[in-house]
């Protein structure tokens, strides 16, 4: 009689690859392990989320027998399918591992002997709607079926099972130049899949991801970790609207054992321009189309209400209920607690996101295609809306939950809608409120550094009225509110090397002396590594911007993947992989290489 293997301990988060069908992606560990997996959509729930629970979120192994064996995992070159090799004392085998983009929802792992005769397992355990569903599990010759109340997925298989329950698994042998293949699909029915098929779909996939990289423009410095980073975008796109994901995963933790766990499978307004700027310098306007489109359609259908007209971020597919709840039968990676789906921020007020939605209009304006009528239409009620509000307190960029302030931040990307509406109406003559605008923007200027520079300090601060820096006025520059070589500008730069900064790595701001309404610290935040980096760059400090760079790479996982955030010994922290820190890589990269020239 065969027997399970025991369920995996958690891996480190940088130990994992990701692989995906632009609907949603699955994480591979390095130990063979697919341990989150949330088929059919980004924000569905799980069916593999050991991630968040290593005896209740449920797994699907394919790893060989025993111990003693080493394993490296890479990417095929310019592609999104996964390969996790092992190597021991009986051979090698590698476990290839996609998603074919034209068949929704299927999970493909073939096993490919190398050398030697290598025992293998395989283990499949699913744990539908994040482990509160009950399922039945029926072993067929061919695989087997996992039917729940609201989905059912059937796997067919290369060996026979056996059933475990819940779930099922078995032993089998991996010769040399032979292979295996399990495919998971959406079904009632296990469907056999011959190694010629799966070798076709194998074929597809990757010539898929090597076509869409060929379309990308860029060929400066560093262009291996800026087409990892593009890969990744596209691999947390939602291919139905051309929405972009924060990240792949919800509640993975910014400090182990801590309260900072977030639910990011959603897609921001505040990511839009970051976005748009990245496609479009990489040459990807196709994508940039359809990004500004799901922009457009949040933009001309919402009603202003106390939060304003927008949420700060929605669903893949455009809905606007977010709401927030946590998952207390699940212990959270590590024992990190409370697991959350949905995102109680969402209807939090932050007027910077007016600011990145005009930003990003702007550069498509320019760079990809012209503003049509309804969308300026829609862009002015916007305006109309911000000119009446944007002097009030909010929640700020970072979605404290300490209260409302007056952010330097928000206020600063307020002065930025304003002007680049100001800029659209200019280049394509639309008809604008030019006096009430011109106006705002002004005012907004004023006050920035009447009320957001400190004197004593030398520096723009997080919010009027304290002394509080904060990574996000890294940005201030970035933005063309102020040069980059002004004296205020070069004095804030300096004292955030000095407070925010640890070897080239930056806190977002110093939790203790601005207490954020959580428990707790945090790593350093990888976006605002990257801000720093182009901050410098653009303040002429070229070579201590190119070592910033080159050091922060370092801290990418064995595939060029970034978390959220990197801890004090140097782990990945927070929600992984994070689309808004491969934007920021993106930006850095190109903007140093063109002036490193």
């Amino acid at each position: 009689m065969i027997e399970p293997m025991p369920t995996q301990a958690y891996l480190p988060i940088a130990e994992h690859g990701v692989i995906g069908d632009l609907r949603s992606v699955a994480l591979v560990g390095v130990d063979g392990t697919i341990d989150w997996y949330c088929p059919g959509r980004f924000d569905a729930p799980s069916v593999f989320g050991s991630l968040l629970d290593s005896a209740r979120g449920g797994f699907y192994r394919i790893a060989p027998a025993g111990d003693g064996w080493t394993h490296r995992q890479l990417y095929y070159p310019d592609t999104n399918v996964l390969i996790t090799r092992f190597l021991g004392p009986d051979g090698v085998v590698e476990v290839i591992d996609f998603m074919p983009t034209d068949e929704q929802g299927t999970l493909v792992r073939r096993v490919l002997g190398v050398r030697g005769d290598v025992r293998m397992v395989i283990e499949i355990e699913p744990r539908f709607d994040y482990g509160r569903a009950q399922h039945e599990t029926v072993v067929h010759g061919s695989g087997a079926v996992f039917a729940s109340p609201d989905l059912s997925l059937a796997l067919s298989s290369a060996v026979p099972l056996t059933s475990s329950g819940a779930g099922a698994f078995a032993e089998f042998t991996a010769s040399a130049e032979e292979s295996h293949s399990f495919v998971l699909r959406p079904g009632t029915e296990p469907r056999p899949c011959g190694e010629d098929e799966v070798r076709t779909l194998f074929a597809e996939t990757t010539q898929y991801w090597l076509d869409w990289l060929k379309g990308c423009t860029y060929r400066g410095r560093w262009s291996e970790m800026v087409y990892r980073s593009a890969l990744t975008l596209k691999l947390l796109t939602y291919e139905p609207t051309g929405a972009i994901v924060a990240a792949a995963t919800t509640s993975l933790p910014e400090r182990i054992g801590g309260e900072r766990n977030w639910d990011y499978r959603y897609t921001w307004i505040r990511d839009a321009s970051f976005t748009l700027y990245a496609l479009i310098r990489l040459g990807f306007k196709d994508e940039a189309d359809a990004f500004i489109a799901w922009l457009r359609d949040r933009i001309t259908t919402q009603k202003a209400g106390e939060g304003g007209p927008l949420q700060i971020m929605y669903a893949v597919d455009g809905r606007s209920d977010l709401e927030e709840h946590t998952l207390d039968h699940l212990e959270g990676y590590r024992g990190s607690a409370p697991v959350r789906v949905g995102n109680g921020a969402a209807t939090q007020l932050q007027l910077d996101i007016y600011g990145e939605l005009l930003d990003s209009w702007y550069l498509f304006d320019k760079y990809g295609r012209p503003v049509f009528y309804a969308g300026w239409e829609a862009i002015r009620q916007l305006l109309a809306w911000l000119a009446e509000n944007w002097d009030r307190e909010d929640e700020g960029i970072w979605e404290t939950r300490g209260g409302a302030q007056n952010f330097t931040f928000s206020r600063l990307m307020s002065w930025v809608a304003f002007d680049r509406a100001l800029r659209i109406a200019a280049n394509r003559g639309f008809p604008a409120d030019e006096a009430g605008w011109t106006e705002a923007r002004d005012a907004i200027f004023r006050q920035i550094h009447e009320r957001g520079f400190r004197e004593d300090r030398g520096a723009f601060v997080q919010h009027y009225g304290s002394d509080v820096l904060d990574a996000s006025i890294l940005l201030m520059p970035l933005v063309r509110f102020i040069s980059p070589t002004d004296p205020r500008w070069l004095s804030t730069l300096d004292l955030i090397g000095k407070e925010l900064v640890s070897d080239s790595l930056v806190y977002r701001y110093n939790v203790a002396a601005s207490p954020d309404g959580l428990a707790g610290e945090e790593g350093t935040f990888s976006i605002c590594t990257f801000w720093w980096v182009e901050a410098l760059a653009r303040a002429g400090k070229l070579d201590h911007a190119r070592l910033a760079l080159e050091k922060m790479f370092t801290y990418a996982n064995h595939l060029g993947l970034y978390s959220e955030q990197i801890g004090p010994t140097g782990e990945a922290l927070g929600n992984f992989p994070q689309a808004f820190t491969h934007l920021s890589l993106i930006s850095a990269a190109v903007n140093l290489d063109y002036r490193l020239g």
